[in-house]
């Protein structure tokens, strides 16, 4: 299969089917388990959703900044945006 229809790199549809893959979940996890929203250390009352939103904000901020100051390759930034989405999740 090719995806020179748009110029795609495998590991760019890696990241979109990935996404997909993470608001479908939270989809079908909204749907099984309403979800309470709750306020965190931002002061904001924020909801699963939310968090997703705020987590991938941040990680792409995270991984432009690595770019600019430590260039490729992204494995470290990876990282950061797992420890960074899991804290996210634990107090915001």
């Amino acid at each position: 299969m090719t995806l020179a229809w748009m110029a795609w790199t495998w590991p760019t549809a890696i990241f979109f089917i990935v996404i997909a893959l993470i608001l479908a979940t939270f989809t079908l996890l909204q749907q099984a388990r309403p979800t309470v929203p709750r306020i965190g250390i931002l002061g904001i009352e924020t909801t699963r959703g939310d968090r997703v939103f705020i987590s991938l904000l941040g990680s792409a901020f995270i991984c432009v900044g690595w770019l600019a100051f430590a260039g490729p390759p992204l494995w470290g930034a990876l990282a950061v945006c797992l420890v960074y989405a899991a804290a996210v999740f634990r107090w915001v």
